[in-house]
Parts: structure tokens; sequence; C-alpha cells
């Protein structure tokens, strides 16, 4: 058995649901699979004395998830504010117009089709409910309107599908970036050294202790796969099904359609550079 304090990050054990900061409850949705790992995580954020919570990332469209939402917030006292998102992928946003339904809040995020109400998400912003906050981080990469929420009274930062609580996330090309995301990886790693943060609470999968060992893990994966990428590529292998076969042969197969986005946005960030 491998000690979780050795994997990258050091993946907390246990339940994933309930708990996990001082300020932070997990609530997972049923939707477990082979990219969403056990589900998405939807996290109630509260500030322990206070009657208000703000939710991130309601999830699917599942009405038995958001109501466990809302009971789980009523139970603990807390009368859920408002509605943030990560992202819009379904998995993270479809279920957000009805969990607004539900619970007469507002919708932020970066992208205008995802709002409900006036007011979006931008850098810099800060998110206050309760007497908490919550400091919007860009991190595209992943997506063009992927957030992170850095919580700083837990030390704590949310991080959407920009990293994840086991293995790595993929490059959503075309709207996801390579560049944008590397850029987004040292964006978090400077919350790390810089402003303490050491938590990850993930989109999908355990909470992370070790947040600087995560994000070094991301950055030295992806320098890997880039070099396997130029490297297949100066082999002979061109298209990026053929560089898919070679370079993540050893990957399940039912994960090859998803590596071949990030493949594809790989080859466009060296195209980009003149590397190939």
């Amino acid at each position: 058995m491998t000690d979780a304090a050795a994997l990258p990050g050091q993946p907390r054990g246990g339940v994933l649901t309930g708990p996990a900061t001082p300020r932070a409850v997990n609530v997972l949705a049923p939707n477990a699979s082979v990219m969403t790992l056990d589900g998405t995580n939807t996290w109630i954020l509260a500030e322990p004395d206070s009657e208000l919570a703000v939710v991130v990332d309601p999830g699917p469209l599942d009405e038995g998830h958001l109501r466990n939402v809302v009971d789980t917030a009523e139970k603990a006292g807390k009368r859920i504010a408002l509605t943030l998102l990560t992202h819009g992928h379904p998995d993270h946003a479809e279920g957000a117009a009805r969990f607004a339904g539900l619970t007469g809040t507002k919708v932020r995020a970066l992208d205008p089709a995802l709002r409900l109400g006036d007011e979006g998400l931008a850098a810099g912003d800060v998110v206050e409910a309760g007497g908490l906050e919550l400091r919007v981080v860009p991190t595209p990469g992943h997506t063009s309107d992927s957030l992170c929420f850095h919580l700083p009274a837990d030390q704590a930062v949310l991080t959407g599908d920009t990293v994840l609580g086991r293995g790595t996330t993929v490059v959503a090309h075309p709207d996801g970036r390579l560049g944008d995301y590397l850029d987004s990886l040292r964006r978090l790693r400077s919350l790390t050294v810089d402003d303490g943060v050491h938590t990850v609470l993930p989109g999908h999968g355990p909470v992370l202790e070790d947040a600087q060992g995560a994000v070094e893990f991301y950055l030295a994966h992806r320098a890997h796969r880039l070099a396997q990428v130029e490297t297949a590529v100066e082999d002979g292998y061109r298209t990026p099904t053929q560089v898919v076969a070679h370079v993540y042969a050893d990957v399940d197969r039912s994960l090859w359609p998803a590596a071949e986005l990030s493949v594809r946005a790989h080859l466009d960030y060296l195209e980009e550079h003149g590397l190939i």
C-alpha cells in the first residue's frame, strides 16, 4: 500500500464528504466517472459563527445532490447567500440555475453566459459573505474561464479542475491553452510561497495537504509531457492521434480522447514557440 503522504500533494485519506477545513465542507456529487474521479466536489464555505454561506460549484443537474447541498448547509445553521463557479463544464455548473432557484441566490462566474445576476467575477475581486473572504484568482488553461478561489483564513485554495486531488487535469483544447495553464500553475505556486497557502480544495478527488508540492508536481509533469510530445514529433509521429498512441501507450485507452485534447494543446504550444 502506498503511503498517501508520499503522493504528490499529500492527499488526505478517508471519506471525501464532510468538513475539510474550519470554513469548508464538501458535499460529493454522485457523478463518479473516469473523468470526474469520485464525483464533483461541491464546496460550502462559511465563517464558523456566521449564518451565511457561499457555495462553489453546485455540480451536475441532479436534484438529489442539489437538495443535499441545501440540507447540509441548513443542518449546520447556514443560509446559502451566493453561488460561485470555477468554470462552466457541466459537471461543475450544469446544476447552477436550478440551485439558484432552490436557494434564491445569484450565480457569479467569469463567463457572462453562466451568470444569474449582474455581477461577474474578475481578477482581484474579493467575495464577502457573513465575514467570509474569498479572493478571485484567474487560472485559465484547463478552460479559458477557469478561476480559483483563495480562502486566506484557512490558508487554502479552491482549484476547480486546475489542480485535482488525484492525477492530473486535461488542457481542454481548443478552449484550454497550455501556455495559459503553465502561467496559472505558476500563479498558484506564488500563493503557496508568498501567501502561505498549504491546502488544496479541489474540484475532484481528496483534499491535498501540500499545495506547493502538488503544484510543483503539476509543473514537472507538464514539462515532461511537453518534452515527450516534442520528441514524438521529431520521431515522425505527426498527428495528435499518433502522438497519443505513442506517448500515452501505458495509459488506459478510455482516457485517450481526453489525452488527445491535451496533446493538441501541447502541439499548439510547441508550434507557437517555434519548437516544431
